[in-house]
């Protein structure tokens, strides 16, 4: 779809928690691309629930590795490249669980909650050179990734009942964040959360 628009687009498969994985991947999207001006850190994800006092430390490195450590290397390696650019705009996906408390969840939850404080305080470091950093925070969207908590009505129901407007977001619906954060249309926008969960988190 984008070929046919006309612009350009290289694939890059590979495990951005491996070491060296992001230095590979930003030298292979510059030279793909021909520069760098936006970088979406969406990896991330999450694949147990436990208490933290059962929880294995091992556990813990997994998730911080994925949602936080990943993401760190990866701005390490672009932002040469981004400050270059003198109009660019770094976007970090973060997540709900990441702006209050939930039970099972302290790893991931810490984790998120970082990669916004981490947000913050680099948009600081580079606002006056050429460079936005915001976070997008998504609630229960509808991916391939939740489809198994839609195949329980039961689990569906206990989670929907957290959103006031009652349904699941949709990809496009993020997408179009993402759009709007990497835009000039946010040009005066830097270290702020834009959080996309139709209402959950206005619950406290």
């Amino acid at each position: 779809e984008i070929l046919a628009l006309g612009r350009k687009c290289i694939v890059i498969t590979t495990d951005v928690t491996a070491e060296g994985a992001a230095t590979k991947i930003i030298e292979q999207a510059e030279s793909g691309l021909g520069g760098l001006d936006i970088l979406v850190n969406n990896a991330g994800g999450n694949s147990f629930s436990v208490a933290l006092q059962s929880m294995k430390f091992s556990g813990w490195q997994k998730t911080m590795a994925l949602n936080l450590d990943s993401i760190v290397h990866l701005i390490q390696a672009a932002l040469p490249a981004l400050l270059q650019s003198g109009n660019a705009s770094i976007i970090n996906v973060s997540s709900v669980a990441g702006l209050r408390g939930a039970p099972l969840m302290s790893h991931y939850g810490a984790a998120k909650a970082a990669l916004i404080s981490l947000t913050q305080s680099l948009a600081i470091e580079v606002a006056t050179q050429g460079v936005r950093v915001n976070a997008l925070v998504p609630g229960w969207i509808e991916t391939d990734l939740t489809d198994f908590l839609r195949a329980e009505d039961t689990v569906e129901q206990g989670l929907l009942s957290q959103v006031p407007m009652g349904r699941w977001g949709r990809s496009d619906e993020i997408a179009q964040g993402a759009l709007f954060l990497a835009s000039d249309a946010s040009s005066f926008m830097t270290g702020q959360v834009l959080v996309l969960d139709g209402g959950q988190s206005a619950r406290g």
